[in-house]
């Protein structure tokens, strides 16, 4: 099992990419990457839910064990979250990561953006990013209404973290 994980081209300079196989059973991700008091961190966000994380500090030393540092995050943010799953669970939906070059999903890129004007505007509570609360900003993010659906309807109006726990809950029935 892999999970594909689209990079920006900012992000895909820095590592290796490689052709697209098949996708994971969460679907594909995108990841951009953002600075933190000249710390690299990145927000990965699932196309489909668009749910976000955030991982941290990543330097070149770190690519080699992205896939435990890219699980151990999103464990911990649906830990945070609320939503109750067994390690063992996300391991399995998430498998091996796989970079790819960009796919130019542009919704996606554009729930980043906006992801990322949010975390501009909460970084200024903070000094450093060990000041930060990355689990609470990422929450804020993951809660924060979006619009997922092809009419206008308020019906289509959702929070990124109701659309991860339908999208775990209805691959474990």
């Amino acid at each position: 099992m892999q999970t594909p994980i689209y990079t920006s081209i900012k992000l895909e300079k820095l590592i290796k990419t490689e052709p697209i196989k098949n996708l994971g059973l969460l679907g594909k991700w995108n990841a951009t990457i953002f600075h933190v008091n000249r710390k690299k961190c990145w927000l990965v966000a699932n196309a489909k839910t668009q749910y976000s994380i955030i991982l941290t500090d990543i330097k070149a030393k770190d690519l080699k064990n992205i896939s435990d540092i890219f699980k151990n995050a999103f464990y911990t943010q649906l830990i945070y979250d609320g939503i109750i799953i067994d390690f063992e669970i996300v391991n399995s939906l998430i498998g091996e990561i796989t970079f790819f070059r960009t796919d130019n999903d542009r919704k996606t890129t554009g729930f980043q953006n906006d992801r990322l004007s949010h975390l501009e505007y909460w970084k200024d509570e903070f000094n450093s990013l060990e000041a930060m609360p990355i689990k609470d900003l990422t929450s804020r993010m993951n809660n924060i209404p979006i619009h997922i659906g092809e009419s206008k309807k308020m019906a289509d109006f959702t929070y990124a973290k109701s659309e991860m726990e339908q999208c775990i809950e209805s691959i474990q029935l």
